[in-house]
C-alpha cells in the first residue's frame, strides 16, 4: 500500500472543506449576524490509527475505503442551537452528498459523549480525475469538545478500559458540560449582544 498516494485525496478533502466552512463563518460576519461557526479544524487519520480501525471492524486492507473517518473535520459552535443551523446549512449544500447522520446530542453515548456527526461523500479533483472519498464532519459546542478531547486522551491511556472512578467522573463531567450549554443557551441573546458591543469597541 502506497499510503502517501492513498491519503493525498483525503488531505485535499480536509483542506478544501476547512476553507469552505471557514468561508461560511466569514459570510456570517459580513452580514453582521451571529456566526453559527466558532472555528473549524481538520485532520487525516494517521496510518497506525487506520490499521487499528480496520482491525476493530474486522476489515481487510482492501476495504480501507469503507472507513468513513479517515478524513475528519470538526466544527465548533458556541450554542447548541448553532449546531442545528450548521446541520441545516450542510444538508443544503450541493458540493458533497450527506450519506448518514448520527445525533449523539439527542441520543448521547453511554460514556456521556455528545456531538453531531455527518458522514459525507466528497469529490476531489486530482491529476488522475475525480476521486470521491468518505469524510466525517463533527459538529459540537465548545463545552462538548472540551469533554471529548479529555475523554479521547484518557481513552489512549486506559485503552478504552476506564477504572470505575474515572468513568463515573467522566459521566458527571459530561452532564456538567451539557448543563453549561443549557445555561448559556438561556442567556444567548444577551451574550450575542455583548459580543457585538465588544467587537465594535475593538474596531473603533
Amino acid at each position: 500500500m502506497d499510503w502517501e498516494k492513498f491519503l493525498d485525496p483525503y488531505r485535499q478533502a480536509v483542506e478544501e472543506l476547512k476553507i469552505k466552512l471557514k468561508g461560511l463563518r466569514r459570510q456570517f460576519e459580513i452580514r453582521g449576524t451571529h456566526s453559527a461557526i466558532e472555528f473549524v479544524t481538520g485532520r487525516v487519520k494517521p496510518v497506525p490509527s487506520i490499521l487499528d480501525k480496520l482491525k476493530q471492524k474486522n476489515l481487510t486492507l482492501d476495504q480501507v475505503e469503507d472507513l468513513y473517518d479517515i478524513a475528519g473535520v470538526r466544527i465548533m459552535c458556541q450554542f447548541v442551537d448553532d449546531i442545528k443551523q450548521v446541520v441545516h446549512l450542510l444538508r443544503n449544500r450541493n458540493d458533497f452528498e450527506v450519506v448518514e447522520e448520527k445525533d449523539y446530542i439527542s441520543n448521547k453515548k453511554e460514556s456521556g459523549y455528545r456531538s453531531y456527526h455527518m458522514i459525507i461523500r466528497y469529490p476531489v479533483q486530482t491529476i488522475y480525475g475525480k476521486k470521491t472519498v468518505l469524510a466525517e464532519i463533527q459538529i459540537r459546542t465548545l463545552a462538548m469538545n472540551f469533554w471529548a478531547t479529555i475523554e479521547h486522551s484518557l481513552n489512549y491511556k486506559y485503552n478504552g478500559q476506564f477504572p470505575d472512578d474515572i468513568q463515573f467522573r467522566l459521566k458527571r463531567a459530561a452532564e456538567a458540560a451539557f448543563l453549561l450549554d443549557e445555561e448559556m443557551s438561556l442567556i444567548r441573546e444577551e451574550i450575542r449582544e455583548a459580543q457585538v458591543v465588544f467587537s465594535n469597541k475593538k474596531e473603533s
